[in-house]
């Protein structure tokens, strides 16, 4: 049976009411009762949010420690750059093994392999051969794409040429426009990109650019997409696979063009 209001004492009603009114602060609440035990101290809240009290700067920081450590990751690459958009599907690993595709402009495409630190084999899609030879007669141009299209060109990892080429292998490559330790970073909403739940944090650059990094708040903080507005180079670096094996397998000799010096 409920207790008619009138019944209950009026300093416990009172102390109900403040209870209520105080439950979102710090002040506790108890019994009123002179031999009543002593309530023990709340506990300090405990930092809200899935870093805890770092700064922005912080989680970025340790994020990029984490990727540039990572055994192997896979990087899909979307620059729109006003000159030549660059679209890349790489996967890489600390070893030096890098493979996958490059599409400069709109239809040119490149497949890459990389197995070790000595060579890189290149594939070239028929547009992107025409291309090279452009400036040759006709005769020229078919001749060179019947002998090339289908095959892999072998050339020295260290010839400039392929330096241009295996940029987006190099993690430090990727990930050196950003500063250690930069300033002004705020942290963002928390979302899920690729399936993986991630908090967003955004740096503000020069001339209207910003940069926002997602970070996985769950296992390894990994970075999963760096998205940058704005500025010369926009676009989208998503990272995603890792710690999983690179297929970079040297292409059967039958299919090998060496470049020579």
């Amino acid at each position: 049976m409920p207790v008619h209001p009138r019944t209950r004492p009026t300093a416990a009603v009172a102390a109900a009411v403040l209870c209520t009114a105080l439950a979102l602060g710090a002040t506790a609440c108890g019994p009123t009762s002179d031999d009543a035990k002593p309530t023990k101290p709340a506990k300090p809240a405990e930092p809200a949010g899935p870093f805890g009290d770092l700064t922005g700067s912080q989680i970025v920081d340790k994020a990029f420690a984490a990727t540039r450590s990572a055994k192997s990751l896979t990087v899909d690459v979307d620059l729109k750059t006003a000159v030549d958009p660059t679209k890349a599907y790489l996967s890489l690993d600390s070893q030096g093994r890098c493979a996958g595709t490059l599409t400069m402009g709109v239809d040119r495409t490149t497949e890459l392999i990389k197995a070790d630190d000595k060579n890189v084999y290149l594939r070239f899609d028929e547009a992107f051969l025409r291309e090279q030879v452009k400036e040759e007669s006709q005769e020229v141009q078919d001749a060179t794409v019947k002998e090339l299209r289908g095959r892999w060109m072998k050339s020295p990892a260290s010839d400039p040429d392929s330096e241009g080429m295996l940029a987006l292998c190099d993690l430090d490559e990727l990930l050196g426009g950003f500063e250690q330790g930069a300033s002004g970073i705020v942290k963002g909403k928390e979302t899920t990109i690729g399936g993986q739940p991630a908090l967003a944090l955004t740096e503000p650059g020069e001339g209207g650019e910003t940069s926002t990094v997602y970070v996985a708040t769950k296992g390894t903080p990994y970075v999963l997409r760096i998205v940058t507005k704005g500025g010369e180079e926009p676009g989208t670096l998503a990272f995603s696979q890792y710690g999983k094996p690179v297929a970079a397998k040297v292409p059967a000799a039958k299919d090998v063009v060496v470049v020579e010096d």
